[in-house]
């Protein structure tokens, strides 16, 4: 198992950048996929970005490509999002999640969650 807990999100006006960090406690950490996913109000939990264990491979939704960047720390446990030129319509929770399945850009394979980071950017 892994528990994880995700880090700064914020306020921010639009054209901003924040880094979202999600820290993982747990025995083997880089075996896990990890992924972000994001929830605005009133819809579904979208996956955003996600990168396999080996941090060379990475996946982004249409709508962050350029944008965001997913990265990972094995030697910290953590992953990051690095969010780019934010827009208004990225105002959502935004969610860290893991896997050991090998379909990492597969949003059903995700198992493990942390508890949200709010997001919210002003236009």
């Amino acid at each position: 198992q892994v528990q994880l807990v995700e880090s700064g999100g914020g306020l921010v006006q639009a054209g901003g950048s924040l880094r979202l960090s999600c820290a993982a406690a747990g025995r083997r950490f880089s075996s896990y996929a990890m992924a972000w996913f994001r929830q605005a109000p009133g819809k579904e939990r979208d996956i955003v970005a996600a990168i396999a264990w080996n941090p060379g491979i990475t996946s982004y939704a249409d709508s962050v490509k350029g944008r965001f960047t997913i990265s990972r720390d094995n030697a910290k446990n953590t992953v990051y999002l690095q969010m780019n030129s934010l827009k208004a319509e990225d105002t959502a929770v935004y969610y860290c999640a893991a896997t050991m399945s090998s379909t990492y850009n597969y949003p059903a394979s995700y198992n493990y969650w942390g508890q949200g980071t709010q997001v919210i950017v002003s236009s």
